[in-house]
């Protein structure tokens, strides 16, 4: 329903129909003019050529000085869906199951089953504050769980993860000797200090997925990176070469640019995205919806008790602001999630549309 809804989207633009799109996740500023610049230097250099599939030693040495790990590391990909897709193939490929809480981005669960894996489905809920239930979680590993999947802060929910709760998975998973990939695309920019799965050390078993989109507004570059143990990112590098080869060097130049401004790149974000977030909340709220604050850019994940989220989602396109509905993320009806990626004043009358199709 998340594509289908994007897709009419699409189609109704194509006919002159104006749409306010908060049904994904593609900031709607500007990449830094600076990172543009920097790819552009870079392509005049002639870095254009082939190059390496761990990626730019020069990029993987400021990821490593930022992130408290060795250059060795850390390999470049394209795009932070390219590092969960390749961690899922590589750690699932040959069979087992992987636990994902829910809700979670729909790319998770596709990834895994077009892999041939068997995803196990771990269940939060609003009222309990999106907390991952821990007796839950031992109950659904067995003998072929390989990998529990964080998001952390979470998509669609915004939420982090409480301090306490990721350090009971750690050390379960780490018990049971199970694999954690940690998403954290959106850690940077997260209104609140969020903890890391790197913060367990770096030469444990655990990965992390991260990307440029979010942070540097670079969702169009296509560049991510891997965090790992040194095997696993040399079995990374392995497909690298085989498929694309290398991310352009001009990109990475780019993306290292981005880092040495990153400070300051990532304090307008959050200021930005925490106005957003705040004016959002206090429409929905009046209007009687349901949710938790959000704790990073970009989403709100809203419910409505009775509120059936597909013909919801729909009606509303059809008055000219698109969503995504709850069950795009999981079995949540009464829930839809507002994207708040769009320009200042489309967000204020994109909501209060929202809010009064339900009066």
């Amino acid at each position: 329903m998340l594509y289908e809804i994007n897709e009419k989207a699409l189609k109704l633009e194509s006919e002159g129909k104006k749409i306010i799109r908060l049904n994904i996740g593609d900031p709607d500023m500007a990449t830094p003019p600076e990172i543009v610049e920097a790819a552009y230097a870079s392509m005049k250099a002639g870095k254009t050529k082939y190059s390496s599939s761990y990626g730019e030693l020069s990029l993987r040495k400021k990821i490593a000085e930022l992130r408290g790990v060795k250059p060795e590391n850390v390999v470049i990909t394209p795009g932070s869906k390219w590092s969960i897709f390749v961690t899922l193939f590589l750690m699932l490929k040959n069979g087992g199951n992987v636990i994902i809480p829910t809700p979670y981005w729909t790319a998770y669960d596709l990834i895994a089953k077009n892999i041939g894996a068997k995803t196990k489905l771990l269940r939060t809920e609003m009222e309990d504050g999106w907390k991952v239930d821990l007796n839950e979680l031992e109950n659904l590993i067995d003998k072929d769980t390989k990998m529990i999947i964080l998001n952390n802060p979470n998509n669609p929910t915004s939420k982090s993860m409480d301090a306490k709760t990721l350090d009971g998975i750690v050390k379960l998973a780490n018990e049971k000797k199970i694999t954690i990939l940690s998403d954290e695309v959106y850690g940077a920019i997260a209104f609140n200090e969020t903890k890391s799965i790197l913060d367990y050390g770096s030469d444990s078993d655990h990965i992390l997925s991260n990307g440029f989109s979010k942070t540097f507004t670079m969702t169009g570059w296509r560049i991510g990176y891997i965090i790992a143990n040194k095997m696993f990112v040399d079995k990374v590098t392995k497909i690298n070469q085989i498929t694309f080869n290398n991310v352009p060097v001009f990109i990475q130049d780019a993306a290292l640019k981005g880092l040495e401004l990153r400070s300051k790149i990532a304090s307008d974000i959050k200021a930005k995205y925490k106005q957003r977030a705040d004016l959002a909340s206090t429409k929905l709220e009046a209007a009687g919806f349901k949710f938790t604050k959000p704790d990073a850019p970009f989403y709100v994940f809203p419910k409505l008790e009775g509120l059936v989220s597909d013909q919801f989602t729909l009606d509303l396109l059809d008055k000219g602001v698109a969503v995504a509905p709850g069950n795009s993320f999981g079995e949540y009806p009464e829930h839809f999630r507002i994207s708040l990626t769009a320009p200042d004043d489309q967000i204020e009358v994109g909501i209060d549309k929202i809010c009064e199709a339900v009066k």
